[in-house]
């Protein structure tokens, strides 16, 4: 008859208790009354919890640790991909990714486990679903996450930002329904998966044509909702950011992301044979293009609107910017990191979902490793140096307001992970071959990297990359499945200087020398092992 409670929480208060605002309104509480009899053994059937801590009330005599066990609760995954470096920063941050990740999959990918929300908000996915890919095979996962977004759908073609629409948010925002495009080309480029594009063409179609009709005013799309959500604020107290000039126009973002949606509408017509529309949605993207650089391109100085970073990143990346400006452009918000930042994070739930990339592909790769390996705020090394095992839902979490402080989000996380594979380990997918039937190999080189071992196990088998490097030479283990090719850039002074297991490149059957640029030079290999030494 005695009753046994065990509350959970994330934190504690500085007296020792549980630290539940946080919580909100869940109650995070379990009640069991004991038989009395024997050895008695219970958990939940019907409901988990996200927690570090757990206070228990009324327990039988003295509670020991071994009295219990925590168990880990999520979707029966495979996990796909390793990764670890010589910066073991970096490997905790992968870690609490991991974590994180695992956390908040449960049967739907939802936003945080622990307070009274759980819920698959969209604008937390949209990146972070190619993030996950390299780390558990979710293909299944997001295929049922995108027939839950046509399902939530309503006749006029409106998506929610929240899927399944539990709480009927149709905001009609750009943004957080932009998931449901980019995950379908998630789903292509990971696993070379036509058919959820194929299935959801014709939602998708609905939708760009819904928001065009309504909202297009002279090819801008003056409709947000969210802004670049979280991105970190000057005061580290404050929620959001309160200062005009770290806050990217509304307009700018819809825009941005009605353009690339447009891309990607453009792609998958040509995918399904679908010419006429196709074209219709070039020369629409076209006029869009055209209408963002009139309206927030300034010509003289290479900035957009504000001059914040995202505002800079997003037409960079997505190809909006003229190729005249993008050096301007792209310095400008280097600058602003270096200057205003200090190489630190800038940018919220938007912005964070392309800046390594994005800063690594334009020609900054040491400023990309500079944010990520930051033991200060705002960064997710600031989390780590703060008992951080998860990502947080705010760059300060441990300092706002708890109301908002999630410790346990990934919509944070954004091209992290897809970074760490794709350029500093340099496994990637061809888009003209996806789903890894053709690889590109090309490793981020930094001095502050001595080696990285990673692999990723894709549909047509384990992919292997394996370097390091002296002050002298790069040595790089690469392994390349069955009935697949890579394009592989090895870090060289030049063709006659690489061997691969010891013998002259030129020498070695099945590898083929295709160019030499900029410090790499760059073959065609087929499957199987390869063991490349070169001199630096």
């Amino acid at each position: 008859g005695r009753k046994v409670t065990l509350r959970f929480a994330e934190t504690l208060q500085s007296n020792g208790e549980l630290a539940t605002a946080n919580l909100r309104d869940a109650k995070v509480t379990d009640v069991y009354t004991l038989k009395g009899e024997g050895e008695e053994v219970w958990q939940p059937s019907f409901t988990y919890h996200g927690f570090r801590y757990v206070e228990i009330t009324n327990y039988p005599g003295q509670p020991l640790i071994e009295d219990f066990s925590g168990m880990v609760v999520y979707d029966d995954l495979r996990t796909t991909g390793h990764f670890h470096t010589s910066n073991s920063l970096i490997n905790k941050i992968y870690q609490n990714a991991f974590w994180g990740v695992s956390g908040n999959y449960k049967g739907i990918p939802v936003d945080c486990p622990q307070r009274n929300e759980r819920m698959p908000w969209l604008g937390d996915r949209a990146v972070s679903s190619y993030s996950e890919s390299f780390i558990f095979d979710n293909a299944n996962l997001y295929e049922q996450c995108l027939n839950n977004i046509e399902q939530s759908q309503t006749e006029k073609g409106v998506i929610p930002d929240v899927a399944p629409a539990f709480w009927k948010y149709y905001t009609d925002d750009i943004t957080w329904p932009s998931t449901y495009f980019q995950v379908a080309d998630m789903l292509y480029h990971q696993y070379g998966e036509v058919r959820p594009i194929k299935k959801h063409y014709s939602s998708m179609k609905k939708w760009v044509n819904h928001i065009r009709e309504k909202y297009m005013d002279h090819y801008l799309i003056p409709k947000d909702k969210y802004g670049d959500w979280c991105m970190p604020p000057k005061h580290i107290e404050l929620i959001h950011a309160k200062d005009s000039s770290r806050i990217t126009n509304g307009t700018l973002l819809a825009t941005a992301y009605y353009y690339h949606i447009l891309r990607l509408m453009n792609k998958f017509a040509g995918l399904l044979n679908k010419p006429s529309d196709a074209k219709h949605y070039e020369q629409l993207a076209e006029k869009i293009r055209k209408a963002f650089n009139q309206k927030y391109l300034d010509k003289n100085t290479g900035e957009y609107d504000n001059n914040t970073v995202t505002a800079n990143l997003l037409p960079l990346y997505f190809g909006i910017t003229p190729d005249r400006y993008k050096d301007k452009v792209f310095k400008n918000m280097t600058d602003q990191i270096v200057s205003v930042y200090d190489k630190h994070i800038s940018t919220g739930t938007l912005g964070t979902q392309m800046i390594m990339r994005g800063l690594t592909r334009f020609g900054r790769p040491d400023l990309a490793y500079s944010i990520v390996s930051t033991k200060t705020y705002p960064g997710w090394g600031y989390m780590v140096e703060n008992g951080a095992t998860t990502i947080w839902e705010l760059w300060n979490g441990n300092k706002a307001n708890q109301w908002m402080s999630s410790r346990n989000h990934v919509m944070l996380l954004g091209d992290l992970v897809v970074w760490l594979y794709e350029d500093v380990a340099g496994i990637r997918s061809d888009d003209e071959n996806p789903g890894y039937k053709r690889i590109i190999m090309k490793p981020m080189i930094t001095d502050s990297l001595q080696y990285v071992n990673a692999s990723y196990h894709s549909i047509h088998g384990l992919i292997k990359s394996d370097w390091h490097k002296t002050n002298h030479s790069f040595h790089w283990t690469i392994s390349i499945p069955g009935n697949t090719s890579a394009i592989v850039s090895i870090p060289s002074k030049s063709a006659q200087t690489i061997q691969e297991n010891g013998e002259n490149i030129s020498k070695v059957k099945g590898v083929k020398l295709l160019k030499k640029e900029k410090g790499f030079v760059t073959l065609k290999v087929g499957s199987g092992n390869y063991s490349f030494k070169s001199a630096l």
